[in-house]
């Protein structure tokens, strides 16, 4: 049975330019393991972790499963645009709004931020 999420990881070839990107540029906090090989960075109760995936056969810049959730979609939006990010228009659903980024090796993720009640 499944208890909980252990991490999530995306595949990267160059390590330390990805964590430099979800560092710097995204603003993560990196988590208690660090290295040229794997980062884990915390987000809220969830590790997110970026390592090379080719020895598992998983194809770096093939991943797309985070969101993140942010205080402000538009705004993060804008932010990452003006930084030369590749940023999809806000999609506004129901009870959310999101957009998908494209990392520097081809991985995507979302930005999401819920409507208040």
């Amino acid at each position: 049975m499944v208890k909980d999420m252990a991490f999530i990881a995306y595949s990267v070839r160059d390590v330390p330019k990805a964590r430099e990107f979800y560092r710097d540029v995204l603003g993560l906090t990196e988590g208690g393991l660090a290295s040229d090989h794997w980062v884990e960075f915390d987000v809220g109760n969830t590790t997110f972790g970026i390592g090379n995936g080719e020895p598992l056969g998983i194809t770096p810049g093939s991943s797309f499963a985070a969101t993140f959730e942010v205080d402000d979609v538009a705004a993060e939006r804008d932010r990452l645009l003006a930084r030369g990010i590749a940023v999809t228009d806000i999609h506004d659903a129901p009870n959310c709004y999101s957009a998908f980024v494209t990392d520097p090796e081809g991985n995507k993720f979302g930005i999401h931020q819920r409507k208040s009640a």
